[in-house]
């Protein structure tokens, strides 16, 4: 980018489909120096101007495209957000369509149901569905028309309208509204003049099914913006801070660079700053990846959103607001989300070709029999044959059955899919990023090894080193106690016996009476502060442990070292058969970790991976998954820490364990609800799958319509069963999609 050039981002309204992004971003890149880029999905642009640039003059090219454009609003954060309007609206036509379609549907296809004066009956039902159901429809494809233009709105606008039309003509200038009126069953190719025959249900039941099918990937896109929310939420609400000596709890945004504010032990962190008085152990994983906490004293840095799990700190805000690193994360969850390229979709694609072609067909009809002789009435029928029967009903059916059966029997197994944009990455995907803590680790500290000094039992290192532990809050103290509870617990009622004098030397360990026995656990410079060494054996256990980055404490009692207790993160039991899964479907394995590289080669070498990229930050995480996309891979990512979100959204695909947290969950583009990386292989397989389905259904609704438009424009369709041929097309695309209910 160029020195002088700023980034602007503008809030788009009015895209109906991928072709709309697509438009608006030609126009705004063929102002001089401007380089945009639009998002379908996220209804963003982000626009590179040079230096002096008004946004007014975007926001008046994105208008004269005929679409809206507005700077964002300051960024607000809410529990609950408000319901959105256009969501709710589609929701109502929706209802509406469906309870007015459906007996017209009926009246249609059952002879037994045609009344005297059905026809009638019809229109007072498919009229409104018609008009106000596909008002959408209508004005996006006037809005099309108007700037040359054609889309799927157009398609179904013109289809609807004629059938509309044609059936208005039949009833008051044709046969069609004379009593006894009926549509019988006839499967012959005949002409007609088409003056007794009405398209009520076909202009009624496609609004119906485009509406279903807009309303759900509406609410799919929904989401784009809750990664953003559930970020900011992690942040503490309300800081007890320090002012003239007195302690007054204030809401945070509040908090202002200088304060000095007080965590006292489980509390998370108000913002970035600096320890001022107190020690503690403090849990960044969620923003690290870091699976051992981290001690912190006076003059060290901590971040805001960790959680204090020690002792009470007093810190002095150094960073407030935007400037924080979770604001700064919410800025680079954000930046990937514009950032991603929009998504073509297939349909959209297809009719940028076929609707114009549609129409031309249409048109040629029209002028081919009224040049060969034939009445105006047979002609028009002819002409509006071509654009009903080319009118995408099962079109419409194609993505969102496939998706709905697809992304059910996804949840049956605890697979989340956010959306149809999210299967046409996984067709393409040949490389996954896993994050080490909390996916193929459990993400909790764990007893791994117990190493006793000649002469001392192992049972009695681990019971009286847990009794002490036992209270501690320090996450390794608890892990050691939780094993101690575990293996020798259970002899005595699961109770450790209690603690006398209990004493926390502050980034060292504890000490107490246990027994009666004066114990000593903590690290190896506490035993050393009381004249106490480690064997030349057990020091060298101790090393390799350090050596593979695992955590030792070191335990003494009665002045004597006795033992080591060593520590980790363990490893998933089924971690290792879901990377030979993931092998098998052809991806290439790559273990990404916040951690250091001992801890992340000994994880790795265990579950079979071979590249390992360690100790890097979460901005570090996306650097990664963007410098593999350079080289030409299509990334997958599988993360559960907030650390992970950015790289979730930046990756091709993005997969978040369920068991993590609400972030990396929303800014996932599949949610693995079961803490088990091999839930990631079976989304990849089901998403596969369903593409795959979503491909064939597409591929036979248009199949149909382009067989059936000869016969149109020929004339030989009557209405009956170009109705009966749409709803078989539907019935063939619906019975598709439900073969994946089978899936295992």
């Amino acid at each position: 980018m160029n020195a002088s050039a700023s980034s602007v981002e503008l809030e788009i309204g009015g895209m109906t489909c991928a072709s709309c992004a697509m438009r608006i971003e030609k126009k705004l890149n063929k102002l001089e120096g401007v380089a945009a880029t639009v998002n379908y999905a996220t209804e963003k642009a982000k626009v590179t101007v040079p230096a002096g640039y008004e946004a007014a003059q975007l926001i008046a090219e994105v208008e004269k495209a005929g679409y809206t454009a507005a700077l964002p609003s300051p960024r607000e954060v809410k529990a609950t957000p408000d319901e959105d309007p256009e969501l709710s609206s589609l929701r109502q036509r929706l209802i509406i369509s469906i309870i007015l379609t459906v007996p017209v549907i009926a009246m249609a296809m059952i002879p037994a149901l045609q009344f005297t004066y059905w026809q009638w009956a019809s229109l007072a039902l498919a009229a409104p569905v018609i008009v106000w159901g596909a008002w959408p429809f209508h004005k996006a494809a006037w809005t099309n028309l108007r700037h040359g233009a054609a889309t799927m709105d157009t398609l179904i606008s013109m289809g609807t309208l004629a059938a509309f039309l044609w059936s208005l003509y039949a009833l008051f200038l044709g046969t069609a509204g004379m009593p006894g009126m009926t549509h019988p069953f006839e499967f012959t190719l005949s002409r007609s003049d088409g003056a007794a025959n009405i398209y009520l249900e076909v202009g009624a039941g496609v609004t119906m099914f485009i509406l279903a099918g807009r309303y759900f990937e509406k609410r799919a896109k929904r989401q784009a913006g809750a990664a953003m929310r559930a970020l900011l939420e992690l942040g503490a609400k309300d800081v007890s801070v320090l002012r003239d000596g007195v302690e007054t709890l204030i809401p945070v945004d509040e908090l202002r660079v200088g304060d000095e504010f007080i965590v006292r032990p489980g509390e998370k962190i108000a913002t970035d700053g600096v320890v001022i008085s107190g020690t503690s152990a403090v849990d960044a994983s969620m923003l690290t990846g870091e699976s051992v906490p981290v001690e912190v004293g006076p003059t060290d840095a901590v971040t805001g959103a960790t959680v204090n799990a020690g002792g009470r700190l007093v810190v002095r805000a150094s960073r407030v607001g935007a400037d924080t690193q979770l604001a700064q994360m919410a800025r680079l969850v954000e930046d990937a989300q514009t950032g991603k390229a929009e998504v073509q979709r297939l349909a959209d694609r297809i009719s940028g070709v076929f609707v114009p072609i549609v129409i031309g067909i249409a048109v040629i009809t029209l002028a081919g029999w009224l040049i060969a002789g034939f009445p105006a009435a047979a002609a028009f029928t002819a002409a509006v044959a071509v654009l009903v029967i080319a009118c995408p009903c099962a079109l419409g059916l194609a993505t969102p059955t496939a998706l709905l059966v697809g992304t059910g029997r996804g949840a049956q197994m605890g697979i989340l899919i956010k959306g149809p944009e999210v299967l046409e990455s996984t067709r393409k995907v040949d490389t996954v990023v896993l994050d080490k803590t909390g996916t193929v680790t459990t993400g909790r500290m764990a007893l791994v090894g117990v190493t006793a000094e000649s002469g001392t039992d192992a049972g009695e290192l681990l019971h009286l080193a847990g009794a002490l532990e036992d209270a501690s809050e320090h996450p390794i103290a608890q892990a050691i106690a939780k094993a101690a509870t575990a293996r020798i617990g259970a002899a005595q009622d699961g109770a450790l016996p209690p603690v006398e004098d209990f004493t926390n030397i502050e980034g060292k360990g504890v000490q107490g009476v246990v027994d009666g026995h004066s114990v000593i656990v903590g690290r190896e410079s506490l035993l050393a502060d009381w004249g106490l060494a480690l064997s030349p054996a057990v020091a060298e256990a101790k090393a390799r442990a350090e050596h593979d980055g695992q955590t030792v404490v070191a335990v003494a009692w009665d002045g004597a070292a006795r033992g080591i207790l060593i520590v980790a993160d363990t490893v998933k039991p089924t971690s290792a058969e879901a990377v030979a899964q993931l092998k098998k479907l052809g991806l290439h394995p790559i273990l990404l970790t916040g951690d250091n590289e001992a801890v992340a080669r000994r994880i790795a070498a265990e579950v079979g991976i071979d590249e390992v990229i360690a100790e890097v930050l979460p901005k570090d995480k996306v650097d990664v998954v963007t410098r593999l996309q350079h080289e030409g891979k299509v990334v997958a990512m599988v993360g559960d820490g907030v650390n992970d979100a950015p790289a979730l959204v930046q990756a091709d695909l993005g997969l978040a364990m369920g068991t993590g947290t609400d972030v990396a969950i929303e800014a996932s583009d599949i949610a693995l609800v079961r803490g088990d990386l091999r839930s990631a292989a079976d989304a990849i397989r089901l998403s596969r799958k369903t593409l795959g389905t979503i491909k064939s259904n597409l591929f036979w609704a248009f199949a149909y319509n382009v067989a059936a438009i000869p016969i149109a424009a020929l004339g030989m369709l009557n209405p009956m069963l170009a109705g009966a041929a749409m709803a078989l097309s539907s019935v063939f695309v619906v019975g598709n999609s439900l073969r994946l209910r089978a899936f295992r």
